[in-house]
């Protein structure tokens, strides 16, 4: 007699004794029914009250009468349910890696997800939370994606040497949600876990030394971002290869840029340009080029803004994804107002703000300064100013205290434009407060 259904009602805690019993009853068994040579009643009757364990000979006659697997029988997991699962989790895995839509492979692992739990399969269970919780920040949800990766590692808690984009995910997902700290404390834990568990991988200890730097960017601490920068050169040495290169020199580069450090900022990003041109990753060097074009614009270098623009456009192909869209309208934004065009400024900024969405919060902070900017120029002071307002509110919220600086000056130069110096003023201290220098609000003004 075969059982129909061999998962429903199971406790993640369900011993074998409990599992051997409920099997037993739910097909109308006596134990006595269940008995064989070698396996009484009574041995049955002592394995369910949990005073014995039985034998795999044992095991074997009693899932023989009861229509299950031994695995099922001694572990809960039924080997081919768990084929089933591992299958549909491979399927929904891969989806996430070629599909920009997340709707189906979502679908697929929330199905996992409730199977997994209702058979006591804790493992598929955390890898289809994990699956989840990588969907949610693709799609730019950073707030489900920290719920759902968070209970899956206190679950089932998976080493950061084997599962880094889990652990990256999560850090970065903390930073977008403006808590740069808990990131920042997750990837020097990370750091260490992986320097312990495999010191002789330098390429992943880089990778984590790179997230912890852009953590502590993000967090202020800019003098400790370029420090473990620095260590992790020290230690890939001349043995590091490309990619590992580029990641240093462009943590380097983003450090200096938010700083305000632009030219160490070029020369840094210019080297993992140089790196990454060498290799076939058309993304990665696209994403530089609009760092380039950022520092650029920020110099007010229109020429050199808008080749680096043109090579990022084209390299980012016609389907890019949101976030990478977004900086790159931003850019065109930026390059716009330096131009003079206010019309084409806003429409930039714009089309940057709704390809965005509600996530990326940083991303979000320096759109609404390039809209500002091109209201300002559209001569809108009004919508101008309340949206410098949002900027330097999402910019300082997500660790761009020196963009929100910068920011805070724009502002107050309007203000000042429109006869509001008394409200200008509070701006520009906010500005100093920031960390803007003297000198820096004076070549603005």
């Amino acid at each position: 007699m075969m059982a129909t259904s061999v998962s429903a009602g199971v406790s993640t805690e369900e011993g074998i004794g409990a599992r051997l019993k409920r099997l037993r009853l739910a097909q109308g068994f006596s134990q006595r029914d269940l008995s064989s040579p070698g396996v009484s009643y009574a041995y049955i009757s002592r394995i369910e009250a949990g005073a014995r364990t039985p034998s795999v000979k044992a095991l074997r006659k009693l899932a023989q009468k009861l229509g299950v697997s031994v695995e099922y029988l001694e572990t809960g997991r039924d080997l081919r349910e768990v084929d089933a699962r591992e299958l549909k989790l491979g399927d929904a895995e891969l989806q996430l890696r070629l599909e920009s839509d997340t709707t189906s492979a979502e679908k697929l692992l929330e199905e996992v997800l409730a199977e997994a739990r209702a058979s006591g399969d804790r493992v598929s269970a955390s890898r289809a939370a994990i699956g989840l919780g990588l969907a949610a920040a693709q799609r730019g949800n950073h707030l489900d994606a920290v719920e759902r990766l968070e209970s899956a590692l206190e679950h089932e808690r998976v080493a950061p040497h084997l599962r880094p984009d889990v652990y990256s995910t999560l850090g970065q997902s903390y930073a977008a949600l403006g808590a740069a700290d808990r990131a920042a404390r997750l990837f020097e834990q990370c750091l260490a876990d992986v320097s312990e568990a495999t010191p002789e991988d330098v390429t992943l200890q880089v990778r984590y030394a790179t997230f912890l730097s852009y953590a502590l960017s993000d967090a202020g601490d800019y003098d400790r971002a370029t420090q473990v920068v620095r260590e992790a050169l020290h230690r890939a040495g001349d043995a590091a290869d490309s990619y590992t290169r580029v990641r240093l020199f462009w943590s380097l580069a983003r450090v200096a840029a938010i700083e305000g450090r632009s030219a160490e900022a070029l020369t840094q990003i210019r080297r993992a340009i140089a790196l990454l041109e060498a290799t076939d990753n058309t993304i990665m060097l696209a994403r530089g080029y609009l760092l380039s074009a950022g520092i650029e614009s920020a110099e007010g270098r229109v020429e050199e803004t808008q080749k680096q623009l043109e090579i990022a456009a084209r390299l980012l192909g016609p389907a890019p994804e949101p976030v990478d869209l977004g900086m790159l309208r931003i850019g065109q934004s930026r390059l716009a107002a330096l131009e003079g065009d206010g019309s084409r400024a806003v429409e930039c900024a714009r089309d940057a703000l709704a390809t965005l969405g509600e996530f990326h919060g940083s991303e979000l902070g320096t759109a609404c300064w390039a809209l500002a900017r091109g209201l300002a120029l559209e001569g809108d002071p009004d919508a101008a100013i309340q949206t410098y307002r949002r900027a330097v509110d999402l910019l300082t919220v997500h660790g761009r205290r020196h963009s929100a600086g910068m920011a805070s000056l724009d502002w107050a130069a309007l203000l000042e434009e429109q006869g509001k110096g008394d409200e200008a003023e509070p701006i520009l201290r906010r500005a100093y407060d920031l960390g803007v220098d003297a000198e820096t609000a004076a070549r603005k003004s």
